[in-house]
């Protein structure tokens, strides 16, 4: 792995998804295979991996730091919301466990050009297939106040979603991440004393909404259940509220037999439940690795089992 990028929840991660020999595994979000050389390396004989990530680099970058193993591993540059045409194609239906690492690595965010970082300057991006059409240039150039809004609000959760698009508008074209931060931070600034950059909220919201990866990950998570074998493991790792909100919403009605509105006398949903949720509290990072990799402080992770 590069310098600068550490796994978070390395430890925890294998422990949850209880590798075993000659299991098969998926690691939706490769990043620099920090996770993915964890699960190899854990047991013997050796487990099946499937790698998948939207970042052509990260691939190149995981297949380089995986290719120590004998068995090599299957990696693709795809979205998740298909893994269950993954898994089909390359041989993992009734996986052991699948493995979620959501957000940015640090390989992404010191990457400059990718414009991912408001302490970086570069052209608006934040794409991580740069193959798709769509781009943070085009979200902030050429959406609406209203959208603009809407979009920094939902998925920034900022207080000042309004007055931050009204500016955005008003000084369009905005070319460059550090015009956009600088912008961001004049009236973010002026509402008091925050812990994170004040242009934090909107680069994580724009860079969501240029990726949609609230709807990847809801789609992802529903297919990812379909995949596991009775037992198999899946682990979550968010860092953002809307995130964590989402695989916990999921968990619980995967969990539950029924889930008709509390008024309804009958019951006429017929769901039932396919997965036991294992920790009800999430888990997080320890104050030492906290310590080490200041970048953890947010991580949340959620572990469940199909039955």
């Amino acid at each position: 792995m590069k310098p600068g990028h550490i796994p978070v929840l390395e430890k925890e991660a294998i422990e949850a998804l209880q590798v075993r020999p000659e299991g098969t595994y998926i690691d939706c979000n490769l990043g620099q295979g920090g996770h993915a050389n964890s699960i190899l390396k854990a047991v013997c004989p050796r487990p099946s991996l499937l790698g998948i990530d939207l970042d052509f680099e990260a691939v190149k970058a995981s297949r380089e730091r995986l290719k120590q193993y004998n068995s090599q591993p299957v990696l693709i540059q795809g979205n998740f919301a298909h893994v269950d045409i993954y898994a089909r194609d390359h041989g993992f239906l009734e996986a052991d466990g699948v493995l979620f690492d959501l957000g940015l690595s640090s390989v992404q965010l010191e990457n400059g050009y990718r414009g991912f970082s408001f302490r970086r300057n570069a052209q608006l991006d934040m794409r991580f297939d740069t193959a798709q059409d769509l781009t943070a240039y085009q979200v902030v150039n050429e959406y609406s106040e209203r959208k603009i809004s809407d979009i920094i609000f939902e998925l920034g959760e900022e207080p000042k979603a309004r007055h931050i698009a009204r500016a955005i508008v008003s000084k369009r074209p905005v070319k460059t991440t550090t015009e956009l931060a600088y912008l961001i931070e004049g009236i973010v600034r002026k509402s008091g004393y925050s812990k994170i950059h004040s242009a934090t909220k909107t680069f994580q919201a724009i860079r969501m909404a240029v990726n949609s990866e609230i709807d990847n990950l809801k789609c992802g998570l529903e297919k990812s259940m379909n995949v596991l074998k009775p037992g198999g493991r899946m682990v979550v790792i968010s860092y953002h509220s809307l995130e964590d909100r989402l695989v916990k919403r999921i968990f619980q009605k995967e969990s539950t037999d029924c889930i008709c509105p509390v008024k309804s006398i009958e019951c006429i949903c017929s769901h039932k439940s396919s997965m036991k949720i294992i920790n009800r509290r999430v888990i997080k990072p320890e104050p030492s690795e906290i310590k080490n990799n200041p970048r953890s402080r947010s991580a949340r992770m959620r572990i469940a089992e199909r039955i």
